[in-house]
């Protein structure tokens, strides 16, 4: 083993919902994901996985079902707050803003441009996660 990990494709978050339908809903309005696979599970109204894209970025998520992965995390309202945010690269960065406001989404941090060359926000999705969208690239080149 050389002790050189690489990823080829980079980090995809995964989420944990108690209404998977709903959230993949939500998240298709408000914030323009797309649906890349969803697959139901054993029970009606649940996901086994579901993956959503926007853009090269991708989410997975499901439902949760009280597994052993599930007693490991907490719902970010049964934490009292969130536990940890996803940051998302979007070019058209006030379009997305004013969807993510019409369609009925928490807005956390007002869009604003940031002194680095940024321009973001942050919102609340129905079950308590926090996305953040910016136009932030750090792994943009020059």
């Amino acid at each position: 083993m050389s002790g050189k990990f690489t990823s080829p494709r980079g980090t995809i978050p995964g989420f944990r919902y108690r209404n998977a339908p709903a959230a993949i809903e939500f998240l298709k309005k408000a914030f323009g994901f797309e649906e890349n696979a969803v697959y139901p599970g054993e029970s009606e109204g649940e996901i086994a996985h579901a993956q959503l894209t926007l853009g090269q970025a991708m989410i997975m998520l499901g439902s949760g079902k009280g597994g052993e992965f599930d007693k490991l995390r907490v719902d970010p309202k049964d934490a009292g707050g969130v536990t940890s945010s996803v940051y998302i690269v979007v070019e058209n960065i006030d379009e997305l803003y004013e969807n993510a406001k019409a369609a009925g989404a928490e807005i956390v941090m007002e869009i604003c441009d940031q002194d680095y060359g940024s321009r973001d926000f942050s919102a609340r999705d129905p079950e308590g996660y926090v996305w953040s969208f910016g136009m932030y690239d750090p792994w943009a080149q020059g």
